[in-house]
């Protein structure tokens, strides 16, 4: 069974908590801190109860008044508000994973030599020397394959929106 206090106290915060509510938002703004508010003074209110006399709205409009100004105090030391966000877009994880993918299919459309030229040189790290030497074919021809294949990987990229320097290296064909 309830005792009288714990009654008093439903009443007091059933018809008050609208009106406190109100003066906390006025107070700070914004909804969620007024709440917060609202319930730090009505928890302060209610472990004060057994000794406060007739003027609990007072009382509860003080305790309300100097939470309120008591937080935007401490605050002010910690946490400085500014009207410039300086909001970054982090990394995209998965362009890296596209940009793979696109090339992978790029480097499908290209003839069995120049795509056996590139993967050598740019995939394998192999010299051209060492590239004609698997293809059983001159250093000239190593440097042509390569620069063909490079070209129209560069073109297909392009053609599918992408930068060719993003998944393809620069110029030096």
């Amino acid at each position: 069974m309830r005792s009288t206090a714990e009654d008093e106290i439903s009443e007091f915060v059933r018809a008050r908590y609208a009106r406190l509510l109100r003066i906390a938002y006025l107070l700070c703004g914004d909804h969620g801190r007024a709440e917060d508010l609202v319930q730090t003074t009505l928890t302060k209110v209610a472990l004060a109860w057994s000794r406060l006399d007739e003027n609990v709205d007072h009382y509860a409009h003080r305790v309300l008044t100097n939470t309120f100004i008591s937080a935007r105090r401490r605050r002010s030391w910690f946490e400085r508000p500014s009207a410039i966000t300086r909001d970054q877009q982090g990394p995209d994880q998965f362009a890296a994973v596209d940009d793979r993918d696109l090339l992978w299919r790029a480097l499908a459309q290209l003839p069995a030599r120049q795509r056996a030229a590139v993967v050598l040189r740019h995939y394998e790290d192999l010299s051209e020397e060492n590239t004609a030497a698997v293809l059983g074919c001159a250093v000239g021809t190593v440097k042509s394959l390569t620069s063909r294949g490079l070209r129209s990987l560069r073109a297909d990229l392009s053609a599918a929106g992408r930068p060719a320097k993003s998944c393809v290296g620069g110029s030096n064909s």
